[in-house]
């Protein structure tokens, strides 16, 4: 009989593109071998060491979409491992921003890890070839309300050339994504609406707008023959702040995550309003512990990459 127990004080939240780096983990795999372990097997699944491109780089190949999403998807699941391992409390919730997604769906015993890794693998991969190099853009925009940045994006678009919210990250945080022209319009609108910062991201790719649409039709089948299983862990997913127990309602929503924004406020929103005051954010830096700082300032979050934030991220449920 499982001595687990759930804590429904407790989320766990995984990150997505934009935390990795070139030796992320390295210090928790020194004493920890679950790391190497789920890095070998994403290794088998995927033909090539994607250990060594971790800890050796380059970084500019690591940074490439294809090999980014599993590659976080790897450190999430391998940051999630050495945690649950420490501690018999488990979370009442689990959300993953964007690619984050899929580590909270493995860890929350709904998709298989290596069915996970085939699939983001090939999302990476279409993700890439969808939109020609020097086509797309993304761009944050600092102290504007929600309302005011999908107003700026409905006024920059035209018929031939859209940009829309991509990550409704915090409040006052959010990053939009389509054409280079329309975000660029949308970046001087943004000033002209009285945003402290319009600056665009150094990305390939214009992840969750419009533009990758092409990709869900694509991935379709791929997660049509996947399967799912029933979360034992609630998930948050991003789309529509709600969790799901269907698989089939699980894969359109995986599906349709690839061209919608990331509704990440509202869903750490949400989770504290089901009763959450903690937070352990799983993989590498502390992109998340820094937006709840902004959403939920008085819930207390501790991100899991080391061996001393492991430790505090323990004392959490001690």
């Amino acid at each position: 009989m499982s001595t687990n127990l759930v804590d429904n004080g407790l989320a766990v939240v995984f990150p997505g593109q934009g935390s990795q780096s070139v030796g992320m983990l390295s210090d928790l795999a020194e004493k920890n071998a679950e790391v190497g372990f789920t890095f070998r097997i994403a290794s088998e699944v995927l033909g090539y060491d994607l250990w060594d491109l971790v800890r050796n780089g380059p970084e500019e190949k690591l940074n490439l979409t294809q090999y980014t999403q599993p590659a976080m998807l790897a450190a999430d699941v391998a940051a999630w491992r050495v945690w649950s391992k420490g501690t018999s409390a488990r979370p009442a919730w689990m959300a993953g921003h964007s690619l984050g997604e899929y580590a909270a769906l493995v860890c929350s015993g709904a998709l298989a890890f290596e069915d996970a890794v085939r699939l983001v693998a090939e999302r990476g991969r279409l993700m890439q070839e969808a939109v020609p190099p020097e086509t797309g853009a993304m761009a944050a925009i600092l102290g504007l309300s929600d309302t005011q940045v999908v107003e700026v994006c409905a006024k920059a678009s035209t018929e031939t050339e859209v940009v829309a919210p991509a990550n409704f990250n915090a409040p006052g945080q959010i990053v939009i994504a389509g054409h280079q022209p329309a975000v660029a319009r949308a970046i001087e609108l943004g000033k002209a609406e009285g945003a402290k910062r319009a600056v665009l991201l150094p990305v390939s790719v214009p992840s969750h707008c419009p533009l990758m649409r092409s990709v869900a039709e694509k991935i379709h089948e791929m997660l049509a023959e996947t399967a799912v299983k029933i979360p034992p862990i609630a998930v948050v997913h991003n789309v529509d702040v709600q969790s799901h127990s269907a698989p089939e309602v699980i894969r359109a929503v995986l599906e349709k995550q690839v061209y919608s924004p990331v509704r990440w406020a509202e869903s750490i929103l949400f989770m504290s309003q089901q009763g959450v005051s903690r937070f352990v954010e799983c993989g590498p830096g502390r992109v998340l512990s820094g937006l709840n700082k902004r959403i939920v300032p008085a819930c207390r979050t501790e991100a899991v990459f080391d061996r001393n934030s492991l430790v505090k991220a323990l004392e959490l449920v001690q």
